[in-house]
């Protein structure tokens, strides 16, 4: 099943824009990562945004998920599914 055109992840978020989490995905070397990831705040609805990329390549991201601020991987970036807010 393919994504609706308006929903994209989490790792290929401009910087700075506003989004909301409408879904994670486990990828399948690592279904525990969606349960990670709503403990620490992915839930749907939540607000997030990219802050910053490292440096080469661009991992990993610096992220704002509510009022709190983590470094995520680009692998587990791509499991967050985001809506424009």
């Amino acid at each position: 099943m393919s994504q609706p055109a308006s929903m994209f992840t989490l790792a290929r978020a401009s910087l700075g824009a506003a989004h909301r989490v409408a879904g994670l995905a486990a990828p399948a070397h690592a279904p525990e990562w969606p349960q990670w990831l709503e403990e620490i705040g992915f839930v749907a609805g939540e607000h997030v945004s990219v802050l910053a990329r490292g440096l080469p390549g661009g991992d990993p991201l610096v992220v704002r998920i509510g009022q709190s601020t983590f470094a995520l991987r680009e692998a587990e970036a791509a499991c967050v599914q985001l809506v424009a807010a």
